[in-house]
């Protein structure tokens, strides 16, 4: 499994730093050793001197390193004394290194258990990010889902949106037919009622002139009474045959009256409707 990118960065730029670090390690570490030395032959220096100053203070005793002498040379003692000390000094570096060496181990070890840790980490991570890739494709997916269904609800909506409009525009003209068409009622209407208002008026016309005609013959049937002369007679049932003949005209006409003049009720004209 690779590693994510920003800790591959982090760990080249690890690597960078201790190599531009470390880059002069090697030249400070025989700088330390070479003073190391200096300092021990310094030391050794200044006892072989010291030495050197105890054989002339005393000049009984030989210079010169005779072997198998038992007597003691103050130069083999210094030589001595010198080797001691870098022997010393040496032990001291070496149990220097073992501790360091140790140290470093203990480091080593808790670094690969850092190491462990950041990997079983890095694994984690790894896979937490893979799920999350994963959740983010599916829910790309139901966004996409989701704006299909959004533009297919725009469509219908505006379809539905058109549809509302015609529907919109018939129902006005149905609205304006209707009132066109209530305007020609209320006029086809009036017109029937003025009709029947001149039908009435002349029937009533007509019943004036009947009553009348009545009164005329009644009044000279009163005038006339008691005599008993032919023309009179024949002048009265003249003026009888004529009225009744008006008054089956009348009756042709539609119209009947009863002995008071009035209309009967039995035989008026059936009522019409507004549409005629």
């Amino acid at each position: 499994m690779g590693e994510p990118s920003w800790q591959e960065t982090l760990r080249l730029r690890l690597v960078e730093r201790n190599a531009k670090e470390s880059a002069y390690s090697p030249i400070i570490e025989q700088y330390r050793r070479l003073a190391q030395q200096t300092k021990l032959l310094k030391e050794r220096n200044a006892s072989l001197l010291r030495a050197m100053g105890t054989a002339r203070a005393n000049p009984s005793s030989s210079t010169v390193f005779v072997p198998g002498s038992g007597e003691d040379n103050p130069v083999r003692a210094a030589y001595i004394t010198s080797l001691e000390s870098q022997i010393s000094s040496l032990r001291d570096e070496l149990a220097t290194v073992y501790k360091t060496q140790g140290q470093n181990a203990q480091r080593l070890l808790s670094m690969t258990e850092t190491l462990r840790e950041k990997e079983e980490f890095s694994r984690i991570e790894s896979e937490n990010l893979r799920k999350s890739r994963e959740e983010i494709s599916v829910l790309r997916r139901k966004v996409d889902q989701h704006n299909e269904l959004m533009s297919e609800k725009d469509r219908t909506a505006q379809i539905l949106h058109d549809e509302i409009n015609t529907l919109q525009l018939e129902l006005s003209q149905i609205e304006e037919r209707n009132q066109i068409l209530t305007k020609d009622n209320a006029k086809l209407l009036q017109r029937w009622l003025d009709a029947k208002q001149a039908e009435v008026n002349r029937m009533n016309e007509a019943n004036q002139l009947y009553e009348e005609l009545q009164s005329r013959k009644q009044a000279m049937l009163n005038s006339k009474k008691g005599s008993t002369t032919s023309d009179e007679a024949s002048e009265a049932l003249s003026l009888d045959d004529q009225s009744s003949g008006n008054g089956e005209s009348r009756r042709s006409s539609g119209s009947t009256t009863t002995r008071n003049g009035t209309l009967s009720p039995t035989e008026k004209e059936p009522s019409k409707t507004p549409n005629g």
